[in-house]
């Protein structure tokens, strides 16, 4: 079947800079920051996921916020970049099991497939009416982020889709 679980709390951050400073902001989390459109990239507890052209989700530990916002400043000031705590905005579930991907795709109009979505590919999306940032981390094993006000909507649509499928 699927299972539907909360994901443990997590310090998530929006990094957004040019080229020059993605070496050295993936330097310095621990983690190559993805310049491949739509692929995440894993290193421990870290994870790096390409939103856009000069945008990544960065997600670490939430013990390990704020000191992961406190390292990043020196290495910011002065230069055209931003880190973005977002941790408070969003929510994060994983769903798993066989009918994962058919679960999601009762409201998320990709192909899920494997091979068009593989494993480690990550994308904003909609799920029904919510927008959602979606993450393969294993064949069977999504990871799915919504904003706080979302989360309710989308635990109850990924509950009710998997209930239509059972």
């Amino acid at each position: 079947m699927a299972e539907i679980s909360a994901w443990s709390r997590t310090g998530q951050f929006i990094f957004r800079g040019r080229p020059a400073m993605v070496e050295e902001a993936g330097a310095f989390f621990g983690v190559t920051l993805p310049q491949t459109p739509c692929r995440a990239e894993t290193a421990g507890a870290h994870a790096a996921l390409w939103l856009g052209p000069d945008e990544w989700l960065l997600l670490a530990d939430a013990d390990e916020a704020d000191a992961l916002e406190a390292g990043f400043s020196p290495l910011l000031q002065d230069r055209p970049a931003s880190l973005v705590d977002v941790s408070h905005r969003n929510v994060c579930l994983t769903l798993s099991g066989a009918l994962a991907a058919r679960i999601l795709n009762c409201g998320c109009p990709l192909d899920l497939d494997e091979r068009a979505f593989p494993v480690g590919m990550c994308t904003r999306t909609i799920l029904g009416k919510a927008e959602i940032i979606l993450w393969r981390r294993a064949p069977e094993v999504f990871w799915v982020g919504a904003w706080r006000s979302f989360a309710a909507y989308v635990e109850k649509f990924l509950v009710e889709a998997r209930r239509g499928l059972a």
